[in-house]
């Protein structure tokens, strides 16, 4: 969906700084969501610390796309294990069953932008 320029929160850039947004509790470990406002449903990007126990989910609607920050470990793909370290990159489209196995600090980019009701466990 595009972004709705006559919404006077959408008419100019946006900046946010991850050390500002409190962390929430996700599948993964612990998050920081930046762009995470009902105006806006264009894409989001996250600040995720993955936790050892991070819990196989898909999404029906987002691909989302992670870089590895530091850390690295393996991100399950509907059950095939890649193994990541800083520096890679992965596009994970609606229905790939996905979690990351290992400590480890990633950028995610949702699109559209995240959804909580969007997050699925079998």
């Amino acid at each position: 969906m595009p972004i709705n320029r006559q919404d006077p929160y959408m008419q100019k850039a946006i900046v946010t700084h991850f050390d500002e947004i409190e962390p929430t509790e996700c599948p993964c470990g612990t998050t920081r969501r930046a762009f995470a406002v009902p105006e806006n449903t264009t894409a989001t990007i996250h600040l995720v610390d993955i936790s050892e126990d991070a819990k196989t989910h898909y999404h029906k609607k987002l691909t989302e796309i992670y870089l590895i920050l530091e850390g690295g470990g393996h991100i399950e793909l509907d059950g095939e294990l890649i193994p990541v370290r800083p520096m890679t990159t992965i596009f994970i489209p609606p229905g790939v069953r996905h979690r990351a196995i290992g400590t480890m600090k990633i950028v995610n980019i949702p699109i559209p932008a995240f959804d909580p009701d969007d997050e699925w466990f079998d």
